[in-house]
């Protein structure tokens, strides 16, 4: 028998779900994004440039390129939440008055 849970969701966090989902696809595409612009000349660098190719290993190529990846994500995801919670304290605000 499937285990169900006894707690009813509010409204609430069914549009804070939505909010979250929908950073974390903004975020990703920004990320892969993020990483493919940032991958073409790292990797053409290292085979190209005399001082990338003799100080550049595989790991500090990677490196590099996660780095942006992670940040593209991280800084698109924050930016979208924080959207989305300014609207909300906004769309409150006018109800109010």
């Amino acid at each position: 028998m499937a285990s169900r849970s006894f707690l009813i969701r509010s409204p609430k966090e069914e549009e804070s779900n939505a909010a979250v989902r929908e950073a974390v696809l903004l975020g990703a595409k920004n990320g892969a994004i993020a990483g493919t612009v940032v991958a073409v000349p790292t990797l053409v660098g290292c085979r190209v440039l005399p001082w990338a190719k003799a100080n550049l290993n595989y790991t500090a190529q990677a490196l590099i390129i996660s780095a942006a990846c992670i940040s593209g994500f991280f800084i698109t995801a924050d930016k979208t939440i924080l959207r989305n919670a300014r609207q909300n304290t906004i769309g409150k605000l006018d109800k109010s008055t």
